[in-house]
């Protein structure tokens, strides 16, 4: 039953749209003249444009305006330096991790050379390390 109701409602559906159609490319004189005249009042009271367009320009905190097409050789500079201004902290950040990162690294290495040395300078031999009854005695003995 449903089916069917669906089927109906689309027919009627399409009568309508095809209806409208037809009657949306021919408009009666009279319902052009009102539509026309409708059309010059709202031109008629439609506000004037500026004449002057302003352009929206990117500002970033502390660096002033991006340049825009319309901005001098001097200023272009200028803007140019001020953009370069910012990487200064950048680099200086990546410069700082990395050598962060180096000295890190360095300690690893001195401090395994330290465990190396103390290993091999100790009268053990090498198989008591790894003799998981010597760790147990040695915490014991702690």
């Amino acid at each position: 039953m449903s089916h069917d109701l669906e089927t109906r409602e689309l027919r009627f559906a399409h009568r309508v749209r095809r209806a409208l159609d037809e009657a949306s490319d021919a408009p009666s004189p009279n319902i052009a003249a009102r539509l026309a005249a409708a059309r010059q009042e709202a031109l008629a009271r439609k506000k004037p444009e500026p004449v002057a367009v302003v352009q929206p320009a990117l500002v970033l905190a502390g660096v002033g305006t991006l340049p825009s097409s319309e901005a001098s050789g001097p200023r272009r500079t200028l803007d140019k330096l001020r953009r370069l201004g910012l990487l200064w902290p950048l680099a200086a950040l990546v410069i700082g991790l990395t050598g962060l990162a180096y000295w890190e690294h360095q300690q690893h290495i001195q401090d395994l050379a330290d465990i190396d040395a103390a290993v091999l300078s100790d009268e053990l031999p090498l198989s008591a390390y790894a003799d998981h009854g010597f760790n147990a005695y040695v915490k014991r003995a702690q």
